[in-house]
């Protein structure tokens, strides 16, 4: 993080006597914390012609226990351990070779209060995910800086948007009004490719926020007053790849820091072969060693000071901007052994943070695998809190949008449900309606309002934490059939100045938008208050005529949610739901205030679903 370090360098690396051939351009991490439950810290030394020193340190509570040479003379890897005692201060390092001689300061910090038994997001939570080059921009002087490879281009569906940190702070409002408790962006590190750089998914600095974002105070201080908003952040991270830009890739440590030597060796993305009994190891090679794309190559975890690095960087981010979680892109596709580590680590500095990875497969067994505390076959063990519900985001998606009279469709949502028992912990899953990687959900349920309101109730109801995408709120639309980013991730309205519709302010919204909106905000905001979603039991019961219904209860509160495809009122015999209704005598439904009778039968409204709190 060549400027964020800049002064940091001029200050901390100083010549003490003739050391005009040696230089310190990179140290990494940039300092560290003292109190930490792990008591090592690896530093990557960047420096020409740097191994030739004998790094030396004299502090109280600290002591170099390892110096490790590699292939490339320009790195020292150093391994300090720190007392759990020793105090915050500056730490001296010295770097010698006869008479020359270089000193860096190295910072230790005091870490903040309760910083270790922070609490991470929950199903108490619902989770806001946007693209901030997507979302809103706040600081138009950061969209074209000189040292950055790709230019703004608003009317390209792959260029730079300018969005940024700044548009996020504008907004934080509006995302706290409507009911959301946690704020994911997708990455914000600095991603210096020459095209296709607004997503974020190819780090070239991992210790930098991306200058067209804003700095790394500014994350900060979004972090900060989001907090004061009462909303968490979760930082996304990219633990399988980095971009081909990455200041790695012009001087690698090691000639293995990269998979296969640094070529490109694309993934043929057999995911299953990770756990498969049957699976080729050469598949299972292949899955995660192989590269996502040649702009992207593939970190060797298997090289223990990549993984120590990777390791360090997302406690280092935890601790430095006050977190409330990770979210881990492509999280299978790294090393298996190593991504047990790395969980492992973290929960043992955060035992209370919540991590989620995503595994895009439709099949519950196989996201399964990745959960702390499920038995899996093969004797692999996670401390993976969560993971994306794929799983069930995908059944919702296809059992509404299912053709009239089909009655699979339901059922393969209520079966897909059933297959809790494989989780380790189902409930700690996070299910969404969508995010930047698929078509928006109002498109993919054929722009149908009803559909819609199925869809969100469902999300802020079942037993998960829900995430809902930026724009799924005004119900924006995507192309449906094939891969289009473009469409995916159109910016959001209101964020840029001139933009003639505001949904922010509800400018320019039509009468659907509107309704969809305060829809989704009034079932937000009911949702804030209600422990018996957050924590309470579930019990369904299997579809009929078209139907499915669903209870949400603990030993003071039960709700019914209903939901209802046909297009005609439909009767439902209440008699059916006996274990849940007895000595109920009538629901409220939590969006309209109407009261529903449930003596008898439960008459749905055509074409709807009902989230009803139910009354004696």
């Amino acid at each position: 993080m060549r400027r964020f370090l800049a002064a940091a360098l001029l200050a901390a690396c100083h010549a003490l006597a003739g050391a005009q051939d040696y230089r310190i351009e990179q140290v990494e991490p940039p300092f560290w914390w003292t109190g930490m439950a792990h008591k090592r810290v690896q530093l990557m030394v960047h420096g020409r012609q740097i191994a030739e020193l004998e790094p030396s340190l004299s502090y109280p509570g600290a002591r170099i226990v390892d110096v490790a040479r590699v292939a490339n003379q320009n790195y020292l890897f150093i391994t300090l351990e720190l007392a759990a005692d020793v105090a915050p201060g500056t730490a001296t390092l010295r770097f010698q070779r006869g008479a020359r001689v270089l000193a860096y300061d190295y910072r230790l910090l005091a870490r903040a209060e309760g910083s270790a038994q922070r609490s991470g997001f929950s199903a108490a939570d619902v989770i806001y995910q946007l693209m901030p080059d997507r979302f809103a921009n706040g600081d138009p002087a950061n969209d074209n800086l000189p040292d950055m490879r790709e230019r703004a281009d608003r009317k390209g569906g792959s260029g730079r948007h300018g969005g940024d940190i700044a548009g996020i702070i504008k907004h934080l409002d509006y995302i706290a009004a409507q009911g959301y408790t946690m704020l994911w962006p997708t990455p914000l590190l600095e991603s210096n490719m020459p095209q296709g750089s607004y997503h974020g998914y190819a780090t070239t600095n991992h210790y930098r926020v991306d200058p067209r974002y804003g700095s790394n105070d500014d994350y900060l201080r979004l972090v900060a007053q989001a907090r004061a908003r009462g909303i968490g952040v979760i930082q996304d991270v990219v633990l399988n790849h980095i971009g081909s830009a990455h200041w790695w890739m012009a001087d690698l440590p090691t000639p293995d820091w990269i998979n296969h030597q640094g070529h490109f060796v694309p993934t043929q993305h057999h995911r299953v072969a990770v756990q498969d009994p049957y699976a080729a190891a050469e598949d299972k090679r292949n899955f995660t060693a192989g590269w996502f794309v040649e702009g992207m190559p593939d970190l060797n975890q298997r090289n223990p000071y990549v993984a120590n690095y990777l390791i360090q960087n997302a406690i280092w981010w935890i601790e430095y901007a006050g977190l409330a979680g990770l979210r881990v892109d492509t999280y299978s596709y790294s090393d298996t052994a190593f991504l047990g580590e790395w969980s492992r680590r973290l929960m043992q500095e955060y035992p209370k943070l919540n991590l989620v990875g995503e595994e895009w497969s439709p099949h519950t067994a196989v996201v399964a695998h990745w959960q702390a505390g499920t038995r899996n076959a093969d004797g692999y063990v996670s401390h993976m809190p969560s993971m994306m519900d794929f799983p069930l985001a995908d059944s919702l998606r296809r059992a509404l949008a299912a053709k009239e009279g089909d009655e699979v469709g339901l059922t393969e949502l209520y079966e897909t449900l059933s297959q809790d028992h494989l989780y380790g912990d189902a409930g700690k899953l996070v299910l969404f309606e969508g995010n930047h990687d698929m078509a928006r959900l109002f498109s993919v349920l054929h722009e149908d309002q009803q559909l819609y309101r199925m869809a969100l109730a469902y999300v802020l109801t079942a037993p998960r934490i829900p995430q809902i995408y930026a724009g799924t709120e005004i119900q924006m639309s995507s192309t449906v059939k094939g891969r289009d980013d473009a469409s995916y991730r159109r910016d959001f309205p209101g964020g840029w100045a001139g933009d003639k519709v505001d949904a922010f302010s509800g400018a320019g919204l039509s009468a659907a938008q509107l309704s969809a909106q305060a829809y989704l905000r009034k079932l937000l905001n009911w949702r804030k208050q209600q422990p018996v979603i957050h924590h309470g039991k579930t019990m369904h019961f299997g579809p009929e005529h078209n139907t499915y219904v669903y209870f949400r209860y603990d030993d003071s509160k039960k709700v019914m949610v209903a939901i209802n495809k046909n297009r005609s009122e439909t009767a439902l015999p209440t008699a059916r739901f006996a274990e849940m209704l007895d000595g109920v005598a009538a629901g409220v439904d939590v969006v309209s205030g109407k009261r529903y009778p449930l003596a008898g039968e439960l008459r749905l409204p055509p074409r709807s679903v009902l989230v009803l709190e139910l009354q004696p």
